[in-house]
């Protein structure tokens, strides 16, 4: 299995990773930022506007 070049990183330890992500809102965040580097922009209309949802299946 290839290694996640995130998890690895070489410095960043265990304790800087938990105060870093340390609620599931800094994780999305985090994701969120990494998926759309300048921000969000549908790929199909350009439209710039967006909204989370709390469930799918809600």
């Amino acid at each position: 299995m290839a290694r996640n070049r995130i998890q690895f990183q070489k410095g960043y330890s265990l304790v800087q990773f938990i105060d870093e992500y340390v609620s599931e809102e800094k994780c999305t965040e985090a994701l969120f930022r990494w998926r759309w580097p300048n921000g969000f922009v549908c790929p199909r209309c350009e439209h710039t506007g967006h909204c989370r949802h709390q469930s799918r299946w809600s």
